[in-house]
């Protein structure tokens, strides 16, 4: 029976699309670019088609490699879903994992541990509201986190959607409550809280090189998961705090007001873990919330 081609070699064709570099794809694979090379001259082989348009200065994708592109994600979306399934029926017993996550998804996961309670009572979910720095340690030690961008690289990643951050936390008597909306230049001469940790690549750290007119303070916060602190900065005439929607949700407070806020940010969350260690459990946990988010199990704060 004729299988088509390895699912090796199509997952190293979408890692060389998304990277669109075949050393990053070498080294997010742990392969050499020879091997990857040679991985994606083997698979054109089989297919008899050329996917990617190789130049000394750049990899762009064929218009057949760009046609293609949905169908390889989708079929390795299926594989992962049915090892998932297949490592689901062979739980014996009730074996309990950690999932980490920033209080801001803490609805996202609780209604996946009682979505996976119905679907597989076998498996118990331990919910650790933590933030980024202490996710990442959790990952060394075999826990699913949902977490946000950048994720660590020697962790899998699947699952991406996005948390706008479209208001502004001000003080309930500061003139700016008042508006209808705010703009980034009204910020200039502003003191604006950020958090301290802000990796490459985050939105934080892209919001402190857009408000270099402003004077941005840093407090120390693990990617504004003490929300609860920085709020009562704000409420004390600190600063103002760049707020997403689901803290908008969730507090009410006399002392501070949200006011909408166009900077047109978004902070990227996903499901990390460790694929080189991954158990039974693992894969039915990512698995899970993947179903979760795909049949719409989000609120209105969380959409891809």
């Amino acid at each position: 029976m004729e299988t088509g081609p390895p699912l090796r070699d199509i997952a190293c064709y979408v890692i060389v699309a998304q990277q669109l570099s075949f050393s990053g794809a070498a080294t997010r694979l742990g392969m050499s670019q020879p091997a990857v090379s040679q991985t994606i001259a083997r698979l054109e082989r089989t297919l008899d088609l050329r996917l990617f348009d190789r130049s000394s200065r750049e990899v762009q994708l064929t218009e057949a490699g760009k046609l293609l592109l949905p169908h390889a994600e989708e079929l390795l979306e299926r594989a992962q879903g049915f090892a998932a399934e297949a490592a689901r029926l062979a739980i014996p017993a009730r074996e309990s994992i950690r999932l980490a996550y920033c209080p801001l998804t803490g609805t996202l996961a609780a209604r996946v541990v009682q979505w996976l309670a119905r679907r597989t009572p076998a498996i118990r979910v331990q919910l650790r509201p933590t933030g980024w720095s202490s996710a990442t340690a959790d990952l060394a030690r075999d826990a699913v986190a949902i977490m946000s961008a950048p994720f660590p690289p020697e962790f899998a990643t699947t699952g991406r959607f996005h948390i706008a951050v479209n208001h502004l936390a001000v003080p309930a008597t500061d003139p700016l409550a008042q508006a209808q909306r705010i703009s980034l230049e009204q910020l200039n001469r502003r003191t604006v809280l950020m958090p301290r940790h802000r990796p490459p690549g985050s939105v934080w750290a892209e919001l402190t090189f857009r408000l270099q007119s402003a004077n941005v303070v840093f407090h120390d916060g693990d990617e504004h998961d003490n929300w609860t602190t920085a709020l009562d900065l704000v409420a004390a005439g600190r600063g103002v705090l760049p707020a997403p929607i689901p803290l908008v949700d969730m507090v009410r407070r006399p002392d501070v007001a949200f006011v909408p806020f166009d900077a047109k940010l978004a902070m990227t969350y996903g499901i990390v873990w460790s694929s080189e260690h991954a158990t039974a459990q693992t894969l039915a946990l990512v698995q899970a919330i993947q179903d979760h988010l795909r049949t719409g199990g989000r609120s209105r704060a969380v959409a891809r």
